[in-house]
């Protein structure tokens, strides 16, 4: 069996296999675009696939990997992937981290309605960053999707983006301002409601944001290409606005997973887009 096959399967199954070291219960629901557990104390997370179709990364994407490492690693043809956002349940609190694409065939919405939640009893939304296939779905047409909902974002990526020209920065603007009643920004190190803990992620973009909730780290894009880049972290995508930057970032969050003992909700991870430090 090749070296992608194990990292497909292992990154797959391992909540499973590590239920009992990682104090992770066993899933309370799970089809093809959702999966719900329960993480330590109170903390429930709900996995939203966003993605209709089965995703990859395409490999010209890791600009700076050698072909050699791709071919070792089985990844000529890409690397599995998710188009992922994250249900929170916490302290009585609906959060919802990222929204997706927004597309017309996007499965957020729909998998709201099937856990059972209206999009206008979502309480919280936290942005990782401000990339359309995390922001898209703030919006249905010209209007908010989440009509009750308060936003967080870090505010150096909210400055970036907003002095960007108008051909980069549109669709942020217009979500941005469809929100700025209900739009709050923060430095990292903040403490957010629910206990929600921000830490500086940038690299990705210049205020990419990871989250804590209790045991619970969501890393964003801090991973395009897991069964790359969980072995060999120095390697980024043309996706990331600062590779270098990108790379130290990942590194360093890694490392505090791995001491923290901490699972990691990636944005771009293959499912169920969960994954215990090791």
């Amino acid at each position: 069996m090749n070296l992608f096959r194990i990292a497909r399967q292992a990154l797959a199954l391992v909540l499973l296999v590590a239920v009992t070291e990682r104090g992770l219960a066993q899933a309370d629901t799970a089809d093809r675009y959702t999966q719900t557990r329960t993480i330590g104390d109170g903390v429930t997370v709900t996995w939203i696939r966003d993605n209709a179709a089965d995703h990859t990364m395409a490999r010209s994407l890791f600009v700076d990997t050698p072909d050699s490492v791709m071919a070792r690693l089985g990844l000529t043809d890409g690397v599995p992937a998710t188009i992922s956002t994250f249900l929170v349940e916490t302290g009585g609190r609906i959060n919802l981290f990222d929204t997706g694409y927004g597309f017309p065939d996007s499965r957020l919405a729909d998998a709201l309605r099937r856990l059972g939640h209206d999009p206008s009893e979502i309480d919280l939304v936290y942005l990782t960053h401000f990339h359309r296939d995390h922001i898209g779905g703030l919006m249905h047409g010209d209007t908010a999707a989440f009509p009750h909902a308060e936003v967080y974002a870090s505010r150096p990526e909210y400055d970036a983006w907003m002095a960007m020209p108008p051909d980069r920065n549109a669709q942020q603007v217009k979500t941005m301002n469809a929100y700025r009643d209900r739009l709050h920004l923060f430095a990292f190190g903040d403490t957010l409601p629910g206990g929600v803990l921000t830490i500086d992620a940038v690299g990705h973009t210049p205020g990419h944001t990871a989250y804590r909730v209790g045991r619970l780290l969501i890393i964003g894009d801090l991973i395009h290409g897991a069964a790359l880049q969980l072995e060999r972290p120095e390697y980024s995508t043309s996706y990331d606005m600062d590779r270098p930057a990108a790379a130290r970032t990942r590194r360093r969050i890694l490392d505090y997973a791995r001491r923290e003992g901490l699972v990691m909700a990636g944005m771009h991870l293959p499912p169920p887009a969960l994954l215990p430090s090791r």
